[in-house]
């Protein structure tokens, strides 16, 4: 398991945003991890897209290094985020833009704003 941790560590360190997720992110296979990724997609946030179904020991690894039970996994600079019902909120109340903000993530803040008032 020291290998899938250090792997998740390098992975989420060396890039800005790393979604761990069942699936990738042009063809999602959980609802869960679609609904993460169809939001990053849609805010035209470059992501990072690991897929846990393709490895079993990186699909256990990675909730043992953020220590959530739960895929998908948002990062964003190295920071664990949550996952699908956190990023969802975060979203709606405008918190995720504050964080790729304040970490100098790029994102469409039109298409935020458009996601917030489609569901408001």
């Amino acid at each position: 398991m020291t290998d899938a941790k250090t792997q998740i560590a390098e992975t989420v360190k060396s890039n800005d945003v790393v979604l761990y997720m069942k699936g990738t992110k042009s063809m999602p296979q959980c609802g869960f991890s679609s609904r993460v990724a169809g939001v990053l997609n849609y805010m035209g946030v470059d992501f990072t897209d690991v897929n846990v179904l393709a490895d079993d020991e990186i699909r256990q690894g990675i909730k043992d290094y953020s220590e959530w039970p739960t895929i998908p996994q948002l990062y964003v600079k190295g920071e664990f985020v949550g996952g699908c019902d956190i990023i969802t909120e975060m979203t709606l109340s405008g918190e995720l833009d504050q964080l790729f903000e304040s970490n100098g993530v790029n994102y469409d803040k039109d298409a935020a704003d458009k996601i917030r008032e489609a569901n408001g």
